[in-house]
C-alpha cells in the first residue's frame, strides 16, 4: 500500500510539472478593440475564444489640465459608453482581462509635472478602475488595468502615472499595467516608464518600424534581433510580439507577415525566450478581414 502511495503521488507530481512547464511555454493573443464600429461589439470579440487580452482603445484626451476624453470610434459617444460594461463583465468572465488604452495616435494627451501624473492615476483610479465616480465612461464594472500606447506629445512622467496607478494595487486585485512600445529600443516614449520594472506585459510593436521589423524580403534577422535586446533587457513579466492583422493595418503594409511564415519561422524561435507571452494583434476589425488570429493560435 505504502508503495502504491508513493507510486500515485509521483505520478501526480509528474503531471503537476507537466503542467506548469505548459502554460510556461503557452502563449495568448492580445488585440486591440474600439477604433472601427465594424468590429463587433465588445461581447461578440471574446465570444471567440481567440484573445487572452483585450485593449479597449482609446482615451485619448487627459492631462495638463484637460477634461479627459475617450473615443471609441464608431461603438458609443461619450454619453452611451456607459453600456460597455456589459462587455466588459462578459469578457471577464470567461478570464479575459481587459484594459484601458490610453493615448494612441489621434487625440490630445500629456502629463505637465509628477502632481499632474498623480492627478491623472486618481481619475483613472475612480473612473476605470476600483475606485468611486459619478461619471464613469464605460459604467460600473472595474476594469484589470491600464494599457499605455504612448506614440506623441512630450515623453515626461510616464514613469510617475505608471507608480501612482500600480500603488492602487492590493493582494488579490493588482492593477496590471501593459504597454505598447515601438521596437527601436529604447522607446521615444515610454523608455523610463518600462525601467521602473512595473509594467506586466510589454507588447512591442513590430511594425511601422523598419529598422526591426520582418523585411518583405522575407529577411527575420532584424525582428529575431530586436526581440533577443526587448526580452533580454525590459523587465516585464512577459513579452508578447505586436503585429498588424492585415497589411492595411501598417502604414504600406510595413512589418506584415504573412501567418505561414510567422509560424514557422519566427513563433518557433522567440517561444525559447521565458519572457514570451505570445503575440498582440491590430486591430479587431482587421483581424475579421483576414482571420490572421485563427491561423496562427495554435502555433501561440
Amino acid at each position: 500500500m505504502a508503495r502504491a502511495s508513493h507510486v500515485t503521488v509521483s505520478l501526480l507530481l509528474l503531471q503537476t510539472l507537466a503542467v506548469i512547464q505548459f502554460s510556461h511555454a503557452a502563449g495568448g493573443i492580445a488585440i486591440y478593440w474600439g477604433q472601427n464600429g465594424f468590429e463587433g461589439n465588445l461581447a461578440q470579440t471574446c465570444t471567440t475564444g481567440r484573445y487572452s487580452f483585450v485593449n479597449i482603445a482609446y482615451l485619448n484626451k487627459f492631462g495638463n489640465g484637460q477634461t479627459p476624453g475617450i473615443n471609441l470610434a464608431g461603438h458609443c459617444n461619450q454619453e452611451t459608453c456607459a453600456t460597455t460594461s456589459e462587455g466588459i463583465r462578459s469578457c471577464q468572465n470567461k478570464g479575459i482581462k481587459v484594459m484601458l488604452s490610453i493615448g494612441g495616435a489621434e487625440g490630445a494627451y500629456s502629463l505637465a509635472s509628477p502632481a499632474d501624473a498623480k492627478n491623472v492615476a486618481d481619475y483613472l483610479w475612480n473612473n476605470f478602475l476600483g475606485g468611486t465616480s459619478t461619471s464613469r465612461p464605460l459604467g460600473d464594472a472595474v476594469l484589470d488595468g491600464i494599457d499605455f500606447d504612448i506614440v506623441q506629445g512630450s515623453n515626461k512622467y510616464w514613469e510617475d502615472l505608471a507608480r501612482n496607478l500600480k500603488a492602487y494595487s492590493r493582494v488579490g486585485k493588482p492593477v496590471y499595467l501593459t504597454a505598447a512600445p515601438q521596437c527601436p529600443l529604447p522607446d521615444n516614449f515610454l523608455g523610463s516608464a518600462l525601467n521602473t520594472g512595473l509594467f506586466d506585459y510589454v507588447w512591442v510593436q513590430f511594425y511601422n518600424n523598419p529598422p526591426c521589423q520582418y523585411s518583405s524580403s522575407g529577411d527575420v534577422s532584424s525582428l529575431l534581433r530586436s526581440w533577443s535586446q526587448w526580452t533580454t533587457s525590459i523587465k516585464a513579466e512577459k513579452i508578447f510580439l505586436g503585429l498588424p492583422a492585415a497589411p492595411e493595418a501598417a502604414s504600406t503594409g510595413k512589418g506584415f507577415i504573412p501567418p505561414n511564415v510567422l509560424t514557422t519561422q519566427i513563433l518557433p524561435v522567440i517561444k525559447k525566450s521565458p519572457k514570451y507571452g505570445g503575440v498582440m494583434l491590430w486591430s479587431k476589425f482587421f483581424d475579421d478581414k483576414t482571420g490572421y488570429s485563427s491561423a496562427i493560435i495554435g502555433s501561440v
